[in-house]
């Protein structure tokens, strides 16, 4: 039976689950709550985020917030050149009327009847709401992308993370090969070194790290972002820890066939491990595509920006452009949610063999 079909079943296998037969037990309907809570938890925040960015400036800044995007109904009212902001007024006889707002003076507003705007109305704001409709800032997807130059950041946070993962599937991969299938004196030591270095912070190899890439002519290239995160010991350890647990008589029957080293690691260790490799991908394109403090401190040009260092250029000292950003953000999220949706079934396999916690 295929995934596909298992999937349907599996899900509502699991919604319908009862401790007692036929009835729910409290521990039902606490896991259920606890379930349904965390769920809450993970997605609340990613649906305002997603709600948020197509609200307008001015909707970013209105308190209490508001869940959907809503716009302010304006109206083209006789004698005025724009449109005039329309409001629910409530009268001195509780009655409520829609009026165009003229002007606000403090506490009091000039508003007109848009069908008669002959007479100006002195009226308190506390007694007025805005009037509303569901309205999506489009502009705040098409304005990046066409004005601020985004497609090209957006091209440039591609190659780098592909090529970035491509060489650190390689690399990390050869690695974990030299330390799980050939035995030697000193291999755990050295495994021992690399996961130590774990607890080296990133703060610590920021400047001889910027000293190499520096001497090689490598600054404002993307090549200093790509090459200097290859070879990570996260990933030498999760491959090296699946890859002991392939049999060894497979390595043996290939070296009695004649394979070449390259040939066993290529075509026998690699296929073997591809749960653990897909692993890996998965957190090489998230760590490459959220990268922001390497790539800000080597990319001093424009034309280089990575998406993260982009976005930073929405924030200047006095105004934050808010909305652009939210907006953008979105769309950086989109490529990382695609690629986990398409490898996440390997995730739990990969970690699991791995021994990774």
């Amino acid at each position: 039976m295929t995934d596909a079909t298992q999937s349907p079943r599996s899900v509502k296998t699991l919604l319908g689950a009862r401790r007692g037969r036929g009835k729910m037990h409290w521990t039902d309907v606490f896991t259920y709550c606890y379930l349904g809570f965390g769920l809450f938890l993970m997605f609340a925040p990613v649906v305002w985020l997603v709600l948020s960015s197509f609200k307008t400036p001015a909707g970013l800044q209105e308190f209490p917030p508001t869940f959907l995007p809503l716009g302010q109904i304006s109206v083209e009212v006789e004698g005025y050149d724009e449109p005039l902001l329309l409001f629910d007024v409530t009268m001195e006889d509780g009655s409520v009327q829609q009026l165009a707002q003229v002007r606000r003076i403090g506490i009091m507003a000039q508003m007109v009847d848009p069908e008669d705007p002959g007479e100006r109305l002195q009226i308190p704001i506390a007694s007025r709401e805005p009037v509303r409709e569901m309205r999506m800032a489009w502009e705040n997807y098409r304005d990046p992308l066409e004005r601020f130059n985004f497609m090209r950041y957006l091209w440039n946070s591609v190659i780098v993370t592909f090529a970035a993962t491509m060489v650190t599937l390689l690399i990390n991969s050869m690695a974990a090969y030299g330390l799980s299938i050939y035995e030697f004196r000193g291999r755990n030591a050295i495994m021992l070194f690399v996961i130590g270095t774990l607890m080296i912070p990133i703060t610590v190899i920021l400047v001889p790290v910027y000293l190499v890439v520096t001497n090689l002519g490598m600054i404002n290239s993307l090549w200093a972002v790509i090459l200097p995160g290859a070879a990570t010991p996260t990933g030498v350890f999760l491959l090296r820890q699946y890859m002991l647990t392939i049999p060894r008589d497979l390595i043996e029957a290939a070296r009695m066939d004649k394979a070449s080293e390259w040939q066993i690691y290529w075509r026998v260790v690699m296929p073997l491990a591809m749960p653990a490799v897909a692993v890996l991908a998965i957190f090489s394109i998230m760590w490459r595509w959220n990268e922001f403090l390497w790539p800000l401190i080597v990319l001093n040009r424009s034309e280089v920006y990575t998406l993260q260092v982009g976005l930073n250029a929405f924030q200047g000292e006095l105004d934050v452009q808010w909305h652009y950003i939210l907006a953008m953000t979105v769309v950086t999220l989109i490529p990382v949610v695609i690629v986990f949706a398409f490898l996440q079934r390997f995730i739990t396999t990969g970690i699991a063999s791995s021994g990774m916690k």
